[in-house]
């Protein structure tokens, strides 16, 4: 991992249970693309019955770890917006003439609204569930230690997840531990929001929502 190479003591805490719907039903198509924000639609379109019918589509992703995924999956027509659903949108509206049908394989909590944004652009997209997250009760036994002992900082890769650590933290009685010491480092402003309305004292964000520039902020 990369923050142990720079020397950090790093704690893994997953908070969200992945579901994959492989069994998803996607429709008829055809798609003029196939759009993917992130890595868990990868992982749940790998097991999917319609991978290979779908391979020679061409494909749009929020950022470049999502679209080297895609490619490690099959499909060789892939372009990234290196940024977020804005960006996304933007990149589609710039290759792609309205009113093409795009498929957008979504979670079920998702960061804006990419099929809103296209379809103000005269796009048809078509979003389907293919994975949804569950969060956990409780911190895992690791980071409650952590919290304990004076933890420094943590990583918020996505609001639920930041959602799902105040949960968790306030169900064990460690809300105060969870938000007073520790620097949170997190992937956008959005992810922030609910750590800066429940009193985060230290939070800063990465310059571009990538996880190298998040890995930088404590360089």
């Amino acid at each position: 991992m990369a923050l142990r190479a720079r020397g950090h003591d790093v704690v893994i805490a997953p908070l969200l249970d992945l579901e994959l719907m492989s069994e998803a039903e996607l429709g008829a198509g055809p798609w003029a693309a196939l759009l993917v924000t992130s890595g868990n639609a990868v992982r749940a379109l790998a097991g999917h019955r319609r991978r290979d019918e779908l391979r020679g589509t061409r494909v749009f992703t929020v950022g470049d770890r999502t679209a080297e995924a895609m490619r490690e999956c099959g499909f060789a027509n892939v372009a990234s917006a290196a940024g977020n659903v804005g960006d996304l949108a933007a990149l589609v509206a710039a290759r792609l003439q309205p009113p093409a049908r795009l498929l957008y394989l979504a979670g079920e909590e998702r960061s804006g609204d990419l099929a809103g944004l296209l379809r103000q652009k005269n796009f048809t997209v078509d979003t389907v569930l293919v994975y949804r997250a569950v969060a956990a009760t409780d911190l895992p036994r690791a980071a409650t230690t952590a919290l304990a002992e004076g933890l420094d900082g943590v990583f918020h890769f996505s609001r639920r997840s930041a959602e799902a650590y105040l949960d968790a933290a306030r169900h064990g009685g460690l809300l105060q531990q969870a938000l007073a010491k520790p620097v949170h480092y997190c992937l956008s402003d959005r992810i922030a929001e609910p750590l800066r309305q429940a009193g985060a004292a230290n939070i800063r964000i990465a310059a571009r929502p990538e996880e190298a520039a998040l890995i930088e902020l404590c360089s």
